[in-house]
């Protein structure tokens, strides 16, 4: 019967709390005392009369969960003492997780980032992905923290999952094994034609400054006279990491970003104290859908500074600030108190409609990920320090706007039918892989896949059950082999041999690198008149 109730209870006293928090012009003296005393009359109504016996508590409780419903807000939440405790114990245990990063939108718990060599990365879920069902229990009403609360575990055992993809019409089931996560920010480092020097910035952690310091150090000691700082597919992380890496190549006393609130120490101004390590080396940016949080800040500064050019695709959107305050009983609060500004005011936070995704609304890429259309149709102007033209309206708006290589429409279905196959046909890429690898002990970087080759890797799907006919295979042939030779690279060489593998391919980098080319210093690459 309470299971009947509540639903009433939370649309009900969100209305009315709602409307004692949220309307505007209520006078703080009598209106207030009003409002206050007509909750505990109906509270009291409810709980003493109601048809089902409701105990006090549970309606307290479902008026504070409709409280925070009614704001709207997938990032604000109430964390139950026992939810809360446990999760400190797992992180501070020998607990393992899958490398995924998440976050709400649209009522979903969505994939925007993938751990590079994490069990998530190596699983087939892709950016956009969202969580239908962990471990047989559906993942609808669940939020972040209590999705992310499943998918930790024991290392050593595995999760399954089963994932939404758009286009994909039944969600598609992957068994993921956990593990402890242990990633660096920067994997390698590539010097490239141009004397350019590669940094890709896969995520924001304690040691991030510390790693792109020392990677620009490298390549500026093997002859880098420019730099490429990748934030393609990086979801964020520390706050002060973001403002170290920006600090590297901004001057002292430069504003990185702002916090605004309207609570006590919300509204606050974080920027660089020490002189910059790399003043004057000209610097491209390249972002993507998937570049959020600490990368939008970084992105930011660097582009509002004149500091850098920014190649890519607009970013994720992901401009607000969680607070934690501990409540009664062991509980915790989380609440958005404040969203960032970059340093000329432009807010980072995206606000989509309803039923969009900023990872879903695109065509599927080359590599399999999602490829944003490009969205700067209505966004208000800024001015940058030195009088450029910005986009604002959420995320960051590029300096020049590149789309990556996307496949054609017959390419795209035959995909389709691969993403069906879930683990399976990653699974399948695998153990192909390893198996190619093992046969050539004189494999090198420069290898070619023959026809034989995907007609045998066409056998092993057959074998695994993959249920996909030959004009399906030959439809999808072009991102097969791309996906192939990357997984052989990948398990044969290492992560720097994929990147020299397809560099060359990489429309957004090559974009980046004829910016590059006779850039002497930063101001070559933004007076030029194909630069926003």
């Amino acid at each position: 019967m309470i299971q009947r109730f509540l639903p009433f209870v939370v649309v009900a006293l969100a209305a009315l709390l709602g409307g004692w928090f949220l309307q505007e012009g209520v006078r703080r003296d009598r209106g207030v005392f009003i409002e206050q005393r007509l909750f505990e009359e109906v509270v009291d109504r409810i709980a003493d009369q109601y048809v089902d016996e409701v105990p006090r508590e549970e309606v307290y409780r479902a008026a504070v969960e409709g409280l925070l419903d009614e704001l709207g807000d997938p990032h604000s939440s109430l964390i139950e003492a026992r939810d809360y405790e446990d999760f400190r114990i797992r992180t501070q245990g020998d607990y393992g997780g899958v490398g995924l990063e998440v976050v709400e939108r649209d009522d979903r718990v969505t994939v925007v980032g993938l751990i590079p060599g994490t069990p998530g990365a190596r699983s087939g879920i892709r950016p956009g992905d969202w969580f239908v069902a962990v471990e047989d229990e559906s993942a609808e009403g669940l939020d972040v923290d209590g999705v992310v609360d499943r998918l930790r575990g024991p290392a050593g055992e595995p999760v399954r999952v089963r994932m939404g993809r758009a286009g994909v019409e039944q969600p598609v089931e992957f068994t993921l094994q956990r593990e402890v996560i242990r990633i660096r920010s920067v994997p390698f480092t590539e010097l490239l034609p141009g004397d350019v020097g590669y940094v890709p910035l896969q995520i924001f952690r304690s040691t991030s400054t510390d790693e792109v310091r020392a990677a620009v150090d490298s390549l500026v000691s093997e002859g880098a006279s420019r730099l490429v700082l990748d934030l393609r597919g990086n979801p964020g992380g520390l706050l002060e990491e973001g403002i170290g890496v920006t600090q590297l190549f901004l001057g002292a006393d430069r504003t990185v970003v702002e916090t605004r609130g309207r609570g006590m120490g919300q509204s606050e101004s974080y920027g660089t104290e020490a002189q910059a390590e790399f003043p004057r080396i000209p610097i491209a940016v390249l972002v993507d859908g998937s570049s959020a949080s600490a990368s939008e800040i970084v992105a930011g500064a660097l582009q509002d500074h004149d500091r850098a050019l920014v190649v890519g695709m607009s970013t994720y959107g992901k401009g607000s600030v969680q607070t934690l305050f501990p409540l009664s009983a062991g509980n915790v609060l989380r609440l958005t108190t404040a969203l960032w500004y970059t340093p000329v005011g432009r807010s980072i936070d995206r606000e989509l409609a309803e039923g969009t995704s900023v990872l879903n609304d695109g065509a599927i890429g080359v590599d399999g990920g999602w490829v944003a259309r490009p969205d700067t149709a209505g966004r208000p102007e800024f001015r940058s320090m030195g009088g450029r033209v910005l986009r604002g309206g959420g995320g960051i708006v590029p300096d020049e706007l590149v789309q990556t290589d996307t496949l054609t429409t017959l390419e795209a279905q035959a995909v389709r039918t691969l993403f069906r196959q879930g683990g399976s046909y990653t699974q399948a890429l695998f153990d192909f892989a390893v198996e190619f690898q093992g046969e050539r002990p004189d494999l090198d970087e420069e290898f070619e896949l023959r026809p034989s080759d995907l007609e045998r890797f066409r056998g092993r799907l057959e074998a695994a059950g993959i249920d996909i006919t030959p004009q399906v295979f030959d439809d999808a042939r072009r991102f097969i082999e791309t996906q192939l030779e990357r997984e052989i690279a990948l398990q044969a060489f290492g992560d720097a041999a994929v990147f020299r593998r397809v560099w060359r391919d990489d429309r957004v980098l090559v974009r980046a690198l004829e910016q590059l080319e006779t850039a002497r210093a930063t101001r070559d690459l933004l007076t030029r008149p194909n630069a926003a």
